[in-house]
C-alpha cells in the first residue's frame, strides 16, 4: 500500500516499510512525553512501549510534529529531545495547522494523534486516557471526543481519565456513536482504579472479536473509532476511595488557581501525584505500557494484506 501525504508529513523509514508492505503498525501519541510524565520516566515509558509492540511484531509509529513536519516514528535521538525540551506545544486539532507555518514542535494529542494516523493509513493507537468532559464544567469538552466520533480507527486507553467526569464523557460518546468495548471486562475503567461502576457497550475477550467488530462497523458505513478500554493490570491498581479523594482535592486546587485550558489536565495529573506519594504515576506507567502490549495484539490479529478498509 503506497500512501500519498502532503509535505507536511514525513513517515520513518521502518513505518513506510510497514505500511508498504502490509505490517501492522500501532500509533503512539507524544503528549504523554511532553506533558504527561516527568523525566525520566517520560522516555523510558515511551520506549518500553516501543520495545514492547515491537516484541509482538508489530511495527510502532509515534507521532509528534518536530519543526513544523508532522513526524509518524521517531528515532531515538527524536524520543530523546522531546523528553527534555522546555516550552513544547501541545498539539490538538486546532493547533496543527499554525504549528507546521510557525515551525513549532510539540506533542500530539489523542485527537491530534488521530488526525495524522488515519492519513499516515495507521488503523490501531494506544495510549493512556482519553480526554472528556471536565468536572465542574460541562461546556469544557476535550477536542478528543469530537474527534474520535469522526476517525475511524480502533483506540486502546484505560477509560478516559479519572480527573474527568466519567458519566458525562460516557453519554458523550453514546451520542457521537462510538463503541466501547471492555477489554475482558464489563466495567469501564477509571484509568488509575480498574473500576468506575460504569458499563461498557460490550465485553469482547479477544483481538479477533475486536478486528472482527471494527471491520463491521466501518463496512457498514460508520465513521467513528471504536474506543477499546483495558483496566489498569491488577498490581497496578489504586482503590477508589484514595484515588476520588486525591483527585477531588487536585480539582479544587485547580479551581482555586483558575487553572483552566490546555494547562489544566497535566497540573491535576501532577497534583494527584504529589497527593497519592507518586502512586499514581506508577498506575499510569503500566497502564500506558499494558495498552501498548494490547493494541499490538490486536494489530497482529487483523489480516493486513488486503484488509478492506472504509
Amino acid at each position: 500500500m503506497t500512501i500519498k501525504l502532503p509535505t507536511t508529513y514525513r513517515l520513518s523509514s521502518q513505518v513506510a516499510r510497514a505500511l508498504e508492505t502490509g505490517q501492522p503498525v500501532v500509533a503512539l501519541e507524544s503528549t504523554v512525553i511532553t506533558h504527561g510524565l516527568p523525566y525520566p520516566q517520560n522516555l523510558q515509558t515511551s520506549q518500553e512501549m516501543e520495545q514492547i509492540i515491537q516484541s509482538i511484531g508489530v511495527v510502532p509509529a509515534t507521532i509528534a510534529i518536530l519543526n513544523g513536519t508532522i513526524h509518524i516514528g521517531l528515532n531515538i535521538e527524536q524520543l530523546e529531545w522531546l523528553a527534555q525540551a522546555d516550552d513544547l506545544c501541545k498539539i490538538s486539532r486546532r493547533d496543527i495547522a499554525p504549528a507546521i507555518v510557525h515551525k513549532k514542535s510539540g506533542g500530539t494529542t489523542v485527537a491530534g494523534t488521530l488526525i495524522a494516523a488515519r492519513a499516515a493509513g495507521i488503523r490501531i493507537f494506544a495510549t493512556g486516557g482519553i480526554g472528556g468532559v471536565h468536572r465542574n464544567a460541562p461546556f469544557d469538552i476535550s477536542p478528543d471526543l469530537p474527534e474520535l466520533g469522526r476517525t475511524p480507527l480502533i483506540v486502546v486507553c484505560a477509560g478516559a481519565k479519572a480527573i474527568l467526569d466519567l458519566p458525562a464523557t460516557l453519554e458523550y460518546l453514546e451520542t457521537l456513536g462510538v463503541p466501547v468495548l471492555g477489554y475482558q471486562t464489563n466495567d469501564f475503567p477509571a484509568f488509575y482504579t480498574r473500576c468506575s461502576g460504569l458499563k461498557v457497550t460490550e465485553r469482547v475477550e479477544y483481538p479477533e472479536e475486536i478486528m472482527n467488530i471494527a471491520q463491521t462497523h466501518w463496512e457498514l458505513g460508520l465513521q467513528s473509532a471504536i474506543l477499546v478500554v483495558v483496566p489498569v493490570p491488577e498490581d497496578s491498581a489504586l482503590p477508589e476511595d484514595r484515588m476520588e479523594l486525591a483527585i477531588a482535592q487536585a480539582v479544587k486546587e485547580a479551581d482555586q488557581g483558575k487553572i483552566i485550558g490546555a494547562a489544566i489536565t497535566p497540573f491535576l495529573l501532577k497534583r494527584v501525584a504529589e497527593l497519592t506519594s507518586g502512586d499514581s504515576l506508577k498506575a499510569n506507567l503500566a497502564l500506558l505500557k499494558n495498552n501498548a502490549l494490547v493494541a499490538a495484539l490486536i494489530a497482529k490479529a487483523f489480516p493486513q494484506p488486503g484488509i478492506r478498509w472504509v
